[in-house]
């Protein structure tokens, strides 16, 4: 493939933290763009997420490189008299800003739309909030565990009946989040090669985490009738249910009715087809817990293996339910660029997870580790036209530390 670069010569400010806005400028990079993330002189707390329960501690900043590879670091005091000075050169540079400060303490830094654009009117300012940017929980703060996953209705709806909300995946909504906030930016860019307008652009965890559960949110707003929780022994359909091999491996299973037939042959039981019990749609729903307890005894008889082959046999969509530890082995994600080298980071890292977008026949540009605190502040100032003397002095007044910073 060749490394046509599609997006070589687009230059980004990231001002965001943590995880969604971030990555969607990881995406711009995968695509060629040239990124400079922007972190307080001690760092984005993100660095550092890998000593927190809960989520999983390595010695490696597995989370960091994740969501900034490919970026260039400058260590900037915003707080500081000096900032404004810098900001507006990077914002002069930018094509596109990406910003997820809360809106109150924007206000403070002077970091709104109204206060960069008249310095670059073409500019593409990417904003993102936890439940958006009117409302009156407008100046909440959000996580993608609050804003994505329980306002939404998400985590309603994923738990079994009698069963409290759990703890989601962490990142999961803020990965969703990135694509979307990524698709507005290139959304504003088009618009820009059309009009040679700039745009303030923006969506919210809680508008992706609706836009994620749509279909439900949709029969609500129709008015429709739900059939309640998850039920894996009572399920509303014995066909799409979670089931468990000889092995101990679980599985889901995802049957559309016309492959009912398909799915007794499988399994060696097509007498299922003719039994009395479930032989029109009222005495199925009636009987779907006997159903259900017959197919937990099939599958319970073979290792996951056996069916892996008979449901590949006559196309059965299934899905094995598996950990992280057993996701990395997946062949699929290799030959499919889900997961890539990755340059530089060091210690037992040496591989990361592509951004899921593919163009065919473009090469993304190889992923390079992420950037320490302020490693590039000397050159990232150069580029922006400082002297010596102001570099000098914006170092003086640590609006911009002086020097390479510790990682961690």
């Amino acid at each position: 493939m060749a490394n046509d670069n599609i997006f070589s010569g687009l230059k980004v400010v990231d001002l965001a933290s943590f995880i969604a806005a971030p990555s969607a400028a990881v995406i711009l990079s995968d695509f060629g763009a040239e990124v400079i993330k922007v972190e307080p002189p001690s760092g984005d707390y993100w660095r550092h997420a890998n000593k927190i329960p809960p989520q999983p501690q390595a010695e490696d900043a597995y989370q960091w490189h994740l969501t900034n590879r490919n970026k260039r670091g400058l260590a900037l005091d915003l707080k500081s008299p000096g900032a404004p000075q810098v900001l507006e050169r990077l914002v002069k540079w930018a094509d596109v800003l990406i910003v997820n400060t809360p809106h109150p303490a924007r206000k403070r830094l002077r970091l709104e739309y109204d206060d960069v654009v008249p310095w670059n009117p073409r500019l593409i300012y990417a904003d993102l909030t936890g439940f958006g940017d009117k409302g009156p929980d407008a100046d909440l703060p959000g996580f993608d565990i609050t804003s994505y996953w329980a306002r939404s209705g998400l985590l309603s709806m994923t738990r079994d009946v009698g069963m409290p909300p759990t703890w989601p995946v962490s990142g999961s909504g803020d990965s969703a989040t990135a694509v979307g906030l990524y698709s507005a930016i290139v959304t504003a860019l088009y618009r820009r090669e059309r009009t040679g307008k700039g745009s303030h652009v923006t969506t919210s965890l809680l508008a992706e985490g609706v836009w994620s559960a749509s279909v439900s949110i949709q029969a609500a707003l129709a008015g429709a009738k739900f059939y309640g929780l998850h039920d894996r022994k009572h399920p509303a359909n014995a066909a799409m249910n979670v089931y468990r091999s000889a092995d101990d491996t679980w599985f889901v299973l995802l049957v559309t009715p016309d492959k009912l037939v398909a799915l007794a042959q499988a399994i060696g039981r097509t007498d299922l087809l003719k039994d009395p019990r479930f032989a029109d749609p009222a005495k199925l729903i009636a009987n779907m817990p006997q159903l259900t307890a017959i197919l937990d005894e099939v599958f319970a008889a073979q290792p996951m293996a056996h069916w892996y082959q008979a449901f590949n046999g006559v196309h059965i969509t299934f899905g094995s339910v598996r950990g992280p530890q057993e996701v990395i082995d997946d062949p699929q994600l290799r030959p499919n660029e889900i997961v890539v080298p990755l340059e530089g980071a060091g210690g037992k890292l040496t591989s990361t997870i592509s951004s899921p977008i593919q163009v065919h026949g473009v090469a993304k540009t190889p992923a390079r580790r992420a950037p320490d605190i302020g490693e590039h502040n000397g050159e990232i100032l150069q580029q922006l036209g400082f002297s010596a003397t102001e570099i000098e002095g914006l170092h003086a007044s640590a609006t911009v530390p002086n020097g390479k910073q510790r990682a961690a």
